[in-house]
């Protein structure tokens, strides 16, 4: 087990303010490890709590009258899979209202794109969201980022024994999701089709989108292949980043970058099993922006609306713009141990005016490249670069 005190110690302080806390995330990235490490802290200092898996046939008939079952309880009320049970929004709405409030309600979801919406509707003004994210250097060392990019954030992946165990748990993973939730998710494909078409989204890894050149390899509309993509996005599987349009006119790139969320899940979509693998496969380069531009963002504390790239045709590009307020802060992802300046680089200075522009790299020092452009070791990312 690996302690996540930033998470942690995030849904402890959204508990006391919020009647209703709904934590979301892939499954199997550590929810109800890290909601029982919560329960256990709160049991310590002597304040109850109960928790109910709605994966539990028990624990569903327990729930058959939701009401006369939840509203006696104190403490700590922890509602596993909500999205089995969206009814229970309402009878959530109504406990949230007591004056005073004796239990505070902690809701675990995954897999679910129409869960924070259901939420917000039934619950608005009572309710504060929180995403857990896969293991970060943060919490695993810095020195083991190498470890962490290939076997991907997903606990299990990153503790198992060895290369092979982890590899063969991702993909077991993987199974089960194409044929369990991608069905739930509305996504009517057969499971072997939908393997292949995550795996073909692998290979967009890092590229812009193109829903038409996807669409017509699976004989669909690329609209379907789209919300395909979305719901994917929904379930913390894929992540989407949105380029970049300030006044810069026609030339600008108007559609997402696409990655695999997970670079663990990614190099198992690839068969990539061993460092070595990786190393010699056409697609590390942007194995590496993912996996960077994730630990940068986590790094960052930036929101999915604050992050971009941008990229004109035929043109300069940056990997990842964020921007908050009027603090603009640019990204370069380059698996390269001697980086340096480029033109893409300088225009974006001049054309963008961030701030600061860090070219994050695999080598092992940290140094400037030029007025207000430095180069950030990979395992430095957590040292080098202040939250925003």
């Amino acid at each position: 087990m690996i302690a996540r005190p930033a998470h942690l110690a995030e849904l402890v302080r959204k508990l006391d303010a919020n009647p209703v806390v709904a934590l979301l995330g892939a499954r199997q990235v550590g929810k109800t490890t890290l909601a029982d490490m919560l329960a256990r802290n709160l049991a310590e200092t002597g304040r109850p709590a109960t928790r109910f898996d709605l994966e539990d046939p028990r624990d569903l008939a327990r729930l058959d009258e939701p009401t006369l079952t939840l509203e006696p309880l104190r403490g700590l009320v922890v509602i596993d899979e909500i999205q089995r049970r969206p009814d229970l929004f309402p009878v959530l709405r109504v406990l949230a209202d007591r004056r005073p409030q004796p239990a505070r309600f902690l809701v675990l979801g995954s897999a679910s794109p129409e869960l924070p919406r259901q939420g917000s509707e039934s619950l608005a003004g009572r309710m504060s969201f929180h995403e857990l994210t896969g293991l970060d250097q943060a919490e695993v060392g810095p020195e083991r980022w190498r470890r962490l990019w290939l076997r991907g954030g997903f606990p299990r992946a990153w503790l198992a024994r060895g290369n092979v165990a982890s590899l063969e748990w991702r993909r077991d993973f993987i199974r089960t999701f194409v044929e369990r939730d991608l069905p739930g998710l509305g996504i009517a494909m057969p499971p072997r089709l939908l393997h292949d078409f995550w795996t073909m989204l692998a290979h967009y890894h890092g590229q812009v989108w193109n829903g038409s050149e996807l669409g017509r390899a699976f004989g669909i509309a690329h609209t379907t292949v789209r919300r395909h993509l979305d719901r994917m996005t929904g379930a913390y599987v894929m992540r989407q980043l949105r380029p970049w349009r300030e006044n810069l006119g026609k030339r600008v790139v108007k559609s997402p970058k696409v990655y695999i969320a997970d670079s663990g899940l990614l190099h198992a979509l690839l068969d990539i099993e061993s460092e070595r693998d990786l190393a010699a496969h056409p697609k590390v380069g942007a194995s590496w922006e993912g996996f960077a531009l994730e630990q940068v963002v986590r790094r960052l504390g930036a929101r999915p609306n604050e992050c971009y790239f941008w990229s004109l045709h035929g043109g300069p590009e940056l990997d990842l713009l964020v921007v908050r307020g009027r603090r603009r802060r640019g990204y370069e992802f380059k698996r390269t141990d001697a980086p340096r300046t480029t033109a893409s680089m300088r225009a974006a200075m001049r054309h963008l005016g961030p701030d600061s522009l860090d070219v994050v790299h695999v080598g092992r020092d940290t140094f400037p490249l030029a007025q207000g452009i430095r180069a950030v070791a990979g395992g430095d990312i957590w040292s080098a670069i202040e939250p925003l």
